[in-house]
């Protein structure tokens, strides 16, 4: 039985100064590094994924100049953009998938990515044998949310990391680890 880290968008859109930065973004990227640092010899698959939105488009009405902050949103994460890379603090050495997802959509959970040759997220866990799937990153409320609760979905234990997640605000994160929590997901802190 193998595990897996998902690494839920830890993009410069997303951290402090980024076009929807959250606070504590760039501690979570920091820590998520010092957590790999001392662990990541316990997972089979370490997935990173990132928002990679096309540009001359607004991604199936994703991308909105009046955004309502729950289904459309400024434009962010702009495929080949500095926005959309990786937070500096992330070191994805270890990382041993990457996935964009949202190209020409919304997406929100990190199934719905793939990697650069065509897989997607369950064909790597299959292929592993990966049971169990830690979750980390950003932001609690949505994208870290949909991936975890759509990890549950597909027959995985799934624990989230809570000291290595960020959030959009403080009530709706709240609601998200309570939904998960009920949903049959681990809370824990990593430790780090």
């Amino acid at each position: 039985m193998s595990k897996a880290l998902f690494i839920v968008d830890v993009q410069n859109d997303f951290t402090e100064g980024g076009a929807l930065g959250v606070e504590g973004g760039d501690a979570v990227a920091e820590r998520i590094t010092r957590y790999l640092g001392a662990h990541a010899s316990e997972y089979a698959v370490i997935v990173a994924s990132r928002d990679w939105h096309d540009a001359e488009n607004d991604n199936g009405g994703h991308f909105h100049p009046e955004p309502d902050f729950v289904d459309t949103w400024p434009v962010h994460c702009v495929s080949g953009t500095a926005g959309a890379e990786y937070d500096e603090g992330l070191d994805t050495s270890a990382v041993t998938h990457h996935v964009k997802k949202g190209q020409g959509k919304p997406a929100y959970s990190l199934f719905e990515g793939t990697t650069d040759e065509g897989a997607t997220v369950s064909e790597l866990l299959d292929a592993a044998g990966v049971v169990d799937v830690d979750v980390a990153g950003i932001a609690t409320d949505y994208c870290v949310r949909a991936s975890a609760l759509d990890a549950i979905e597909h027959g995985r234990h799934v624990r989230v990391l809570t000291d290595l997640v960020a959030g959009v605000a403080a009530h709706s994160s709240d609601a998200a680890l309570a939904e998960l929590a009920h949903a049959g997901a681990e809370l824990a802190e990593s430790g780090i």
